[in-house]
């Protein structure tokens, strides 16, 4: 399946470490689905199974309809402030919503609330800066 411009949601992402050494990374686990690498374009998403809603807790900010795409789902993530897009692979649970309530990153005066998908540096590295941290994202599928 590939990516495409279906709308699906809207948010901040962070980047994350997994799988093989990689660039600012050490060796980490394989991420909920085994296979997540630093890397590869690869991305962790907030209900990729009901055990991993039980921990990030989306709904607790806000983002309850957040829908289920596990192992193997492909979306493309858009940087809001450059335009810049990657297509990632969901290869692990997360980020923790939850933890992140609130937090907002802004770009020419339109602003993205919640932490709703981790990207790997490789992925992260595609649309912006890893120094950057947060960026806001628009997610399709």
């Amino acid at each position: 399946m590939a990516c495409s411009s279906t709308s699906l949601w809207a948010g901040e992402t962070t980047w994350f470490c997994c799988g093989a050494a990689w660039g600012p990374c050490g060796s980490a686990g394989g991420g909920a689905c085994g296979n997540c690498r630093s890397a590869a374009n690869h991305g962790a998403w907030p209900n990729a199974s009901q055990a991993c809603w039980d921990i990030t807790r989306p709904d607790q900010c806000g983002e309850g309809g957040i829908p289920r795409r596990g192992c193997g789902s492909v979306m493309n993530v858009r940087h809001q402030c450059s335009g810049a897009t990657v297509c990632i692979t969901i290869t692990d649970c997360g980020p923790r919503t939850r933890s992140f309530c609130g937090e907002q990153s802004c770009c020419g005066g339109s602003c993205r609330v919640n932490r709703i998908l981790d990207l790997t540096p490789a992925a992260y590295s595609a649309i912006g800066s890893l120094d950057s941290g947060v960026l806001p994202v628009l997610i399709t599928e």
